[in-house]
């Protein structure tokens, strides 16, 4: 049995949600805004987030994964990109749960780009830098973290420990 290593708790996690979304909403002040959510590791994050946010929001997601199984990408990522809100001349904000590699949001951001949104920032709860392959556009980080393979809040392995409320490194 992978022991568990906290590494954000609960509160830590609410408290940067909050910072986040004071940030956020400061820079769109006065407009509206299209939240984009990189399923499914973003959903608890996303639904936090856009709850404090004090502009008015769209939301729409999209698919991406380069996880098949396990603890290791696979290299390839899977991407379904079916936006249905029209973000043509709309500010977009993309939003992730988890930067790693790199090769998700530098996958998603054309497809985006091609629907011809006003702007694209991105926003990402953890910026982890360890496996880091492709430079990745950030605009909002909530935590960087250097190391390990991280579960809950949303963060998986093999599709377990996503509804953990805190944040810990899965040792094996």
């Amino acid at each position: 049995m992978p022991e568990l290593v906290p590494v954000l708790t609960e509160k830590e996690i609410q408290k940067t949600v909050e910072s986040l979304s004071r940030k956020i909403s400061n820079d769109y002040k006065g407009k509206s805004l299209v939240l984009i959510g990189v399923l499914k590791g973003v959903l608890f994050f996303l639904a936090d987030l856009a709850r404090k946010l004090s502009v008015p929001v769209e939301i729409d997601f999209v698919w991406a994964s380069s996880y098949e199984t396990g603890d290791t990408s696979c290299g390839d990522v899977s991407l379904s990109c079916d936006i249905k809100t029209d973000i043509r001349g709309k500010h977009v904000l993309l939003v992730e749960d988890i930067l790693d590699t790199g090769k998700t949001i530098t996958s998603i951001l054309p497809a985006i780009e091609k629907l011809g949104p006003a702007s694209i920032k991105v926003c990402a709860f953890i910026d982890k830098t360890e496996r880091r392959e492709h430079e990745c556009p950030t605009d909002y980080i909530g935590h960087s973290i250097k190391s390990g393979f991280l579960v809950g809040f949303g963060l998986d392995y093999s599709g377990k420990y996503r509804n953990l409320p805190a944040i810990y490194e899965l040792k094996f």
